[in-house]
């Protein structure tokens, strides 16, 4: 595989509605300790939504597509996430204007591009015990990637496995960012809720596209 097609796009978000719906309790799990625990409801919430519009967008560009995806996810994920995921899809859409396949490198440009759009819209950096903690360097390896010419599903397999382990790593860090910051140290030896769907989300995307 040398191209990521509009279908293939379109599958990959198909996919992650699946994870993050069938991950709901899980992911709420995982952010009560420093968190609300209600991440992965807020998060489900929105791609249920997606789920269930799907239709009307999924018949776009890549662009047009991903935008769509935006504005369902800001609208109907709850607390943070919407703004946060809602503003990564828009933020890809809008540099994936008009196209129909991405090489390897315009895929981390894209991916790229949506993490730009967290950080404009939250202000966290790496380190802040967030998302982009696993989301940044996934993003890194496929720029390594791209630059030495390698096969995609080879990339993002290696981009996967820099998520989980930023998303590990992520238990080191005291939160700086959102409501995690309240318990202060107390966060340490968490992992972020975030990070560490991010993770999955791409360990799983990954195994789906090369069994597919």
């Amino acid at each position: 595989m040398n191209k990521l097609i509009t279908k293939d796009i379109v599958n990959i978000v198909n996919n992650m509605c699946d994870i993050i719906i069938r991950n709901e309790v899980y992911f709420c799990d995982l952010d009560s300790p420093a968190g609300d625990g209600d991440f992965g409801m807020s998060l489900s919430k929105g791609f249920k939504q997606l789920r269930s519009e799907w239709e009307d967008i999924s018949n776009e560009d890549i662009g047009k597509f991903l935008k769509g995806c935006g504005m369902i996810i800001t609208e109907h994920c709850g607390g943070a996430s919407g703004p946060i995921w809602g503003s990564a899809f828009r933020s890809a859409g809008k540099y994936a204007n008009g196209k129909l396949e991405l090489s390897l490198k315009e895929f981390a440009e894209i991916l790229q591009s949506a993490a730009d759009g967290i950080q404009k819209i939250g202000g966290a950096k790496l380190g802040d015990k967030t998302l982009l903690d696993a989301l940044i360097p996934a993003i890194e390896s496929l720029k390594v990637s791209a630059n030495g010419d390698e096969e995609i599903l080879e990339a993002m397999k290696k981009s996967a496995k820099e998520a989980v382990i930023g998303a590990e790593n992520t238990k080191k860090i005291v939160a700086s960012k959102g409501r995690a910051t309240y318990v202060g140290e107390r966060s340490l030896d968490h992992p972020d809720a975030g990070a560490t769907a991010i993770g999955i989300i791409f360990t799983e995307v990954v195994e789906n596209l090369i069994k597919s």
